[in-house]
């Protein structure tokens, strides 16, 4: 039988891989005490700590072991019970919890019902069982975990309900692996819904605190997303803003958002966005490499599209076509001619007129219906799938 114990070694000691493995072996504290070392260790993990990311989940059979060998009557305690749920949303095995006594658990059916129902995968009875659990009414160990779970449960069908949820999971728990999670998950659906200060206070957040988290390399790739697939990078004012958040991250990843931007930019016709990602790209890439010729691509006709005709001109004939990627040839193609008919005189018009190029507009949107790209449309086939498709 299982017997209140304090474990107050087990809860002070650092956790490293050796004291995740040994300590549950040694000691049999109550479930909420294994769970709690449990929680200590992933904790560990938001925190890059790599001997933890190893031992987690021989920690987390060790503990499911010790579940089955309680005595009945733990269960009886609210503390224990919440923590099989606990345990269950922190990757405990549901096979294991299935064998607890339920007619001994001291929790809500429905939350335990909604938290097994979500880890075996029925997402549609998780969300029904779940809605309506207000992750504040718990403590605050169970209801930043609970949060955490709504807020992948409803990120596609209640993206704004999924933001309320993540932001519950990080108030309640902050500073552990759920808060984590929730900066992770929580960065591509506020991209999504293209608010920016929330955006650069949700990255900041994650670069105050987790930078080091095994997870990071996830939270960067979300970070991307919620960048590129929304309208987020393509204002010109918040551009250095942009680009003070794409310091935190390794030289190559930087690279090639710069071109993502740059590439979005230009077909969304912010040319301003377009020439400044393109030039940014240009510091980073690395003498005749192809992302070189594609910051140069964009980075030209930015400038002949604006107020550099020539000098931009220039650059886009002098970009090496072959080391392009082959979406963007038509892309260069169009542009390019786009740029050579901004000169052309108007039909009817003198000698002396076609002197004088019309006045470049500030915005040109290359996706829509200007007469050149009328005539190029079979070329930009790519592109108009593009534009109508920015969004996931």
């Amino acid at each position: 039988m299982m017997r209140p114990l304090l474990c107050a070694a087990l809860l002070l000691l650092p956790f490293t891989a050796a004291n995740a493995l040994a300590q549950p072996a040694r000691q049999s504290g109550e479930p909420y005490e294994l769970v709690r070392a449990l929680q200590a260790v992933q904790d560990g993990i938001a925190n890059g700590d790599t001997a933890a990311h190893g031992s987690h989940i021989a920690l987390i059979r060790q503990i499911g072991e010790k579940f089955l060998a309680a005595d009945p009557g733990v269960w009886s305690n609210a503390q224990n019970s919440q923590a099989a749920v606990i345990y269950l949303l922190s990757g405990g095995a549901p096979q294991i919890v299935r064998k607890l006594p339920r007619d001994k658990m001291n929790v809500d059916e429905r939350l335990f019902n909604g938290a097994l129902a979500y880890v075996e995968g029925r997402q549609e009875e998780a969300r029904e069982l779940l809605k309506d659990v207000g992750p504040r009414t718990l403590s605050s160990g169970l209801g930043g975990q609970v949060a955490l779970v709504q807020g992948a449960l409803f990120a596609r069908s209640e993206a704004s309900l999924a933001i309320e949820r993540l932001d519950d999971a990080r108030l309640l728990l902050p500073g552990t692996l759920v808060e984590e999670a929730a900066l992770r998950r929580e960065i591509l659906l506020v991209g999504q819904a293209e608010d920016f200060d929330k955006f650069e206070f949700l990255a900041l957040a994650y670069i105050r605190h987790y930078r080091n988290s095994i997870y990071a390399g996830d939270f960067w790739q979300r970070f991307s997303s919620g960048l590129t697939q929304s309208s987020l990078a393509l204002d010109d004012r918040r551009f250095a803003r942009i680009a003070a958040l794409l310091e935190q991250i390794d030289r190559a990843s930087r690279l090639k958002l710069y071109l993502v931007i740059a590439r979005a930019a230009m077909v969304r016709g912010q040319l301003a966005v377009t020439r400044l990602a393109g030039e940014r790209a240009l510091t980073l890439s690395a003498d005749a490499s192809a992302d070189r010729e594609r910051a140069h691509f964009f980075r030209g006709a930015a400038r002949a599209l604006a107020n550099e005709y020539d000098g931009g001109l220039a650059e886009l004939k002098a970009v090496d076509r072959s080391k392009l990627p082959e979406r963007d040839v038509p892309l260069l193609n169009a542009t390019v001619q786009l740029a050579l008919d901004i000169r052309k005189p108007l039909p009817g018009g003198s000698a002396t007129a076609a002197d004088k190029p019309p006045a470049t507009p500030a915005r040109l949107d290359l996706a829509s219906s200007t007469v050149t790209l009328a005539r190029a449309q079979k070329q930009l086939g790519e592109l108009e799938l593009l534009t109508r498709d920015r969004r996931p």
